[in-house]
């Protein structure tokens, strides 16, 4: 006999998250490599099997696991997955389950922050973006364009901006920063080794934001440079969460794995919030990504928040999909 389970699962551009419900507790995994692509499009095939391997890894205890419902928070949606269709439709053939919702990373951080309460929240990890909703009728959406084009204050900004500073030094362009130029060297080789690193690498986005804890190590043992990239990304990130926030009470909260530092990128994240919203209320976030994705697992779709027609004509129709049982 079948359990009934359902999972939510957070695609971030460091990994996969999985996190479940079902045969009396709640269980998880999760990998840390990056989420596959094809010419810069998500390879909804390798994406199924690496989440169908998960799911089997994080139920493994329970006998014969049928999920009701499997909810997907995805990075880059839309634009990055040609056909979330094809994705929901592909992973039903590897998993037993009668529901698959596909969303937004930015909608199941907002949820897994503040468990369906209206607000902004800002998700920094490799990327940056910022969603705004009262999950009825206001869904702002603010940065979340990619490298190239935006993800203000992430982990790519950062890692890009801690190189580009050591690569600055190396042409002696500045004399700051030597201790960056360390860092990059300590992670890469020569200077030669991380343009080549970069420029070859399958995700660009992914390689210079691993540099981002290295910035962190140079800020907090006191390099200026460091010290100041850290900072504007929280101020770049506060921007993004207030844009968001548009219509909606002052209530902001953050997610991903950036804020791991602590005051090194909260303490101008707030400081920026309380200049453009005085009365701003700051929440620390009840739950990550992959707990608003099990979140929005169990709840479903609701005619009254999620799924309603003001949610589709904001975000789009690619912007979140259920896929029902046929």
């Amino acid at each position: 006999m079948s359990t009934q389970c359902v999972a939510g699962v957070d695609v971030g551009g460091g990994g996969i998250r999985v996190r479940g419900q079902g045969g009396g507790g709640e269980w998880g995994a999760s990998d840390c490599e990056t989420v596959p692509r094809s010419g810069g499009i998500i390879e909804h095939q390798e994406l199924s099997i690496r989440i169908r391997d998960l799911l089997a890894r994080a139920a493994s205890p329970i006998a014969q696991p049928r999920f009701t419902r499997i909810a997907i928070g995805l990075t880059g949606m839309p634009g990055l997955l040609e056909s979330p269709a094809e994705l929901a439709a592909e992973l039903r053939r590897h998993v037993s389950v009668g529901e698959v919702i596909i969303a937004s990373d930015a909608l199941i951080t907002h949820i897994g922050a503040l468990e369906w309460e209206p607000g902004a929240v800002v998700a920094a990890g490799t990327g940056a973006v910022a969603l705004g909703t009262d999950h009825v009728s206001i869904w702002n959406r603010s940065d979340g364009w990619g490298v190239l084009l935006g993800d203000e204050g992430s982990g790519a900004w950062i890692g890009a901006h801690g190189i580009s500073a050591a690569l600055h030094f190396a042409d002696h362009r500045t004399t700051l920063s030597a201790r960056l130029l360390r860092e990059l060297e300590r992670k890469f080789g020569t200077v030669a080794d991380a343009v080549r690193a970069i420029h070859g690498s399958p995700s660009i986005a992914h390689t210079v934001a691993a540099f981002a804890p290295s910035v962190a190590t140079a800020a907090h043992d006191g390099d200026p440079v460091a010290v100041q990239i850290w900072q504007e990304a929280g101020r770049r990130l506060a921007k993004s969460a207030l844009a968001a926030s548009r219509g909606l009470p002052p209530t902001f909260s953050w997610g991903g794995r950036l804020f791991d530092v602590g005051k090194l990128l909260t303490r101008s994240f707030r400081e920026e919030l309380l200049r453009g919203s005085p009365e701003a209320v700051l929440r620390p976030p009840r739950g990550d990504a992959a707990s608003g994705a099990l979140l929005l697992a169990a709840d479903g779709l609701r005619a009254d928040r999620v799924g309603s027609e003001e949610f589709v004509r904001e975000f789009g129709p690619e912007s979140i999909l259920a896929v029902a049982s046929g």
